[in-house]
């Protein structure tokens, strides 16, 4: 079983406008579809809601690993097993990563989600499934978002 999710995507938008929809907290919520308390910071705590249709009940909790501005945002944001009862801050959490790099026709995204084997095993396949799905909405989301119009 593999304990990561690696998706590319090559979009038609430079450094710059990419990073952008990263790292400000509301150019990332309206791609990504979630509702944020505040600015990412790294070291910090980010909190909010997901607006995401079909998970408006989700809580968003993340820690901003690091922002190392047009070049890596990571974070760590928790597995949300709602049948648990736990508090969603007790429950294992995994790590995203966004990787820039520049390319001729604009920027190549290279999104990793690892720390799967952190989660219990009756979540583990499910998550890393519903995972990978999303974030192939997620590559698609971001790139309308930051693409010419």
């Amino acid at each position: 079983m593999t304990d990561r999710i690696v998706k590319t995507i090559n979009l038609r938008a430079p450094v710059s406008r990419v990073w952008r929809a990263l790292s400000d907290h509301h150019e990332f919520g309206q791609w990504f579809r979630v509702s944020l308390d505040g600015p990412f910071e790294a070291g910090c705590i980010s909190t909010g809601k997901m607006t995401y249709p079909g998970y408006e009940h989700y809580p968003w909790l993340a820690v901003v690993e690091r922002m190392e501005p047009e070049n890596l945002l990571s974070f760590k944001w928790h597995d949300f097993d709602e049948k648990s009862g736990i508090e969603i801050s007790k429950q294992p959490s995994t790590l995203v990563e966004f990787r820039l790099e520049p390319i001729p026709q604009g920027t190549r995204l290279t999104i990793t989600e690892s720390g799967f084997d952190a989660l219990p095993d009756h979540r583990r396949l499910e998550v890393l499934r519903g995972n990978t799905e999303g974030w192939n909405i997620q590559a698609d989301n971001i790139a309308a978002y930051v693409s010419p119009a």
